[in-house]
């Protein structure tokens, strides 16, 4: 079975990001033509399960992040990741917590020549976190979401349900008008929105579970934990339509004509302008001078 672990926290790791970005400074910023150049080669996205949780443990005296993301792909480089499952270490007494355990969970992210795609697909999962080692935040029989940009074309999202969902025990029904609150007593609460898609005239987002989750079990400060989740999460931007060729019709250049409709009168000018103006005005006040000189000798 395939498997994420992550070890938290990671402090040293964001240290030396931070210390890379500030010592490169002059040339980050020489390199951004660079970067939107990859916006023009479009790009796609996708993540099975991405937490942004705080677990607060023993009454608040230990405080650990809960950020995982399980199956993350990200193009230009087409990339699939198919694991099923993401522990983390840490929060349990030293033992890996498993956070997600799914049959199939399936991220894809393509950019090929005018396209750009991502699919997620998530089948029969449960999603624990600390404090409820035997109760499920969230068990799905399935959800998939799916994001499509192609150039010069509107964008699509969508997402999809697939079969029962239950959230802390209960049996729920979500619909796509509005969050849906699920209430435990002594347990915690989880706040559901479904099918959260979105498109503009280039990008399309689809995210088909997110949870708001407020979890404290019996308020015995054990495990503290608030945050979010989002579950089968698909993002696409269209690669820049391709510019029209001119026909050899629209190439072909006037001929004959007078001098000053077929030169500046036409283009405005170019950067040798200011030179011809020069020379002509020069030949100007040289003819002036000789025609006053002329007139005094006459």
């Amino acid at each position: 079975m395939n498997s994420t672990r992550f070890r938290m926290p990671a402090r040293r790791l964001t240290t030396v990001a931070t210390a890379t970005v500030l010592a490169a400074g002059p040339a980050a910023l020489a390199g951004a033509g660079a970067a939107h150049a990859t916006g023009a080669q479009g790009h796609a996205s996708a993540v099975v399960l991405r937490t942004g949780l705080d677990v607060n443990l023993l009454d608040k005296t230990v405080h650990v992040p809960l950020a995982v993301a399980l199956n993350e792909v990200q193009a230009p480089r087409s990339a699939r990741q198919t694991a099923l499952t993401a522990t983390l270490d840490g929060v349990d007494g030293g033992r890996p917590f498993s956070v997600l355990a799914a049959e199939a969970a399936d991220a894809t992210a393509t950019v090929t020549d005018g396209k750009a795609e991502a699919s997620t697909r998530l089948t029969h999962a449960k999603v624990h976190v600390p404090g409820l080692p035997l109760l499920s935040l969230i068990e799905i029989e399935g959800v998939t979401s799916e994001a499509v940009c192609e150039a010069g074309r509107t964008p699509t999202a969508s997402s999809n349900l697939l079969g029962a969902l239950t959230v802390l025990g209960k049996k729920v029904t979500v619909t796509a008008g509005g969050p849906t609150d699920v209430k435990v007593p002594g347990v915690g609460e989880v706040r559901l929105d479904l099918s959260k898609n979105a498109t503009s005239s280039r990008t399309a987002a689809a995210t088909a579970l997110e949870l708001t989750v407020s979890v404290n079990p019996l308020k015995l400060g054990v495990a503290d934990v608030e945050g979010t989740l989002t579950l089968a999460k698909a993002t696409c931007e269209a690669p820049a339509a391709p510019a029209a060729s001119q026909s050899p019709a629209d190439e072909v250049e006037p001929q004959g004509g007078p001098v000053e409709e077929a030169g500046l009168a036409e283009t405005g000018g170019s950067s040798v302008t200011p030179y011809l103006l020069g020379g002509a005005l020069a030949l100007l006040v040289a003819g002036a001078g000789a025609v006053v000189v002329a007139r005094r000798r006459g």
